[in-house]
């Protein structure tokens, strides 16, 4: 049983995620500011972080499969988001075994996973010429506001699920 909760809640921040903009105040939503909510992604930097091991890599599974989810319900352009998430959590599988799990250095890894991946589909939307915002517009308008819009939901996140992954994680092991 188990098993099958971590996918339901990825299926409900797939979800929700297209509903975040409607909870952002509307002089942010109307202004030139683009705020991307990437909760997928954030909720799968705490499974690389405590649930997978050296040996497992549920992270990289579930970034390919809901990243092709997002891909088929939000965009036109099939398999951008299932490459982008599955290398950011390769990437994020690695670093995760040079430093020490915890909320300081989770954090700093969701930073540079909401960065890498914002920026991989910025540059693979402007290469398929889905996009020509300039990389200085882009970092400012987009990158920066969607690198705190999407840290502001890890940090509520973090609390809720880290220690209970933890757990599973500790429980997949042992049996």
């Amino acid at each position: 049983m188990r098993r099958y909760i971590i996918p339901a809640v990825l299926f409900i921040l797939l979800a929700i995620q297209g509903m975040a903009m409607s909870l952002l105040p509307a002089n942010i939503v109307y202004s030139d500011l683009l705020v991307t909510p990437h909760w997928v992604l954030c909720f799968i930097v705490i499974i690389a972080i405590f649930y997978d091991k050296d040996h497992t890599y549920h992270a990289i599974w579930y970034g390919m499969i809901f990243g092709l989810l997002i891909d088929v319900v939000y965009t036109g352009v099939l398999g951008v988001y299932m490459a982008t998430y599955a290398m950011t959590a390769y990437v994020l599988h690695g670093l995760k075994e040079l430093v020490h799990a915890n909320f300081i250095v989770a954090s700093l890894l969701a930073i540079l996973s909401v960065a890498l991946a914002d920026t991989m589909l910025y540059m693979i939307y402007s290469f398929v010429q889905v996009t020509t915002i300039s990389w200085g517009n882009y970092a400012t308008l987009r990158l920066l506001p969607t690198v705190a819009g999407n840290m502001i939901f890890f940090i509520i996140l973090y609390p809720c699920v880290k220690n209970r992954l933890e757990q599973w994680s500790e429980e997949l092991t042992s049996a």
